[in-house]
């Protein structure tokens, strides 16, 4: 039986995958429509999983589902009704798993959990500016948490939060479930996208135990460090930025050079990072130099 995420990382990093759209883009996939990787899940789902174990076999012990953006309002728009969405956002972890155990057996699954920005495909997930409360995120993510948390994932990736008011209705629908989490947020310059303190974000996550590590995700590698500082004094941190090139919401992609360097990992490994890896445009030869500079 492999051993809980959240004992293993009390002695050592874990490396997380890289991003796995972007993964499935440079194979050729079309993942111009809203739901992104999400709508591989229906239409190919053997992608999907090759992916995984594409990334697995670079040396990645963490699939990362490709759930980021599923949800039933993004499904409904493929004619799906409640059911159907289900059972795809079931399907992101089953066909992680299967990647996991054909090539990593003592590796784990976390169920990605897409911020709300995500779902609206506008970059909102970059700025905050949502439409929705407290309470209408909480409505918003309410259902979703509970299919991926029955789905049999290791631990819920909830992740690329850009807003204080997000943090607040995730963690309030986490606390007292028992659920196995990190909280992972995007920000720039130790604040939130909404422009608020990283700190405190990372403060909310204090007191509720199904939190088992906070930090940042899909930000420049250059943010990562001085984050993960924050975090650490909260919980194990998990650090897995971009290549540091820039999303064009309106275009659908991105732009500019790639900074990912796998010998920064070091540098937030000793600033108390146990889950580390790469989102968006960080490959599976980036997750292999990085697992070799860990050793």
């Amino acid at each position: 039986m492999r051993p809980a995420l959240v004992d293993v990382v009390r002695d050592r990093p874990v490396v997380l995958d890289g991003g796995l759209a972007t993964l499935l883009e440079r194979h050729g996939h079309d993942l111009s429509s809203s739901l992104w990787s999400a709508r591989l899940l229906r239409d190919d789902p053997a992608a999907v999983e090759a992916a995984h174990r594409e990334f697995f076999a670079a040396g990645a012990e963490v699939a990362t589902t490709a759930s980021y953006q599923a949800s039933f309002e993004g499904f409904a728009g493929l004619g799906l009704d409640r059911d159907g969405a289900a059972a795809l956002m079931r399907r992101s972890v089953e066909v992680a798993a299967t990647a996991r155990d054909a090539v990593a057996p003592d590796g784990w699954v976390a169920a990605s959990v897409g911020p709300y920005g995500a779902v609206l495909a506008d970059g909102s997930e970059y700025r905050g500016d949502y439409d929705l409360d407290v309470a209408g995120l909480r409505a918003f993510h309410r259902p979703r948490l509970a299919v991926l948390a029955e789905a049999g994932a290791d631990v819920l990736a909830v992740e690329t939060v850009p807003c204080l008011a997000e943090v607040e209705a995730v963690l309030a629908e986490l606390d007292g479930t028992g659920l196995v989490a990190w909280l992972s947020l995007t920000a720039v310059g130790g604040r939130t996208r909404q422009d608020e303190p990283l700190a405190e974000a990372f403060a909310m996550a204090a007191d509720v135990a199904e939190v088992v590590a906070v930090g940042v995700n899909c930000v420049p590698p250059a943010e990562v460090a001085s984050a993960v500082d924050l975090a650490a004094d909260v919980a194990p941190a998990v650090a897995y930025p971009n290549s540091g090139q820039d999303w064009d919401a309106v275009a659908r992609a991105w732009t500019g050079e790639s900074a990912f360097a796998a010998d920064d990992v070091r540098r937030w490994v000793d600033g108390g990072a146990r889950l580390v890896g790469g989102c968006c445009r960080v490959g599976p030869e980036d997750v292999t130099a990085l697992v070799e500079r860990l050793g």
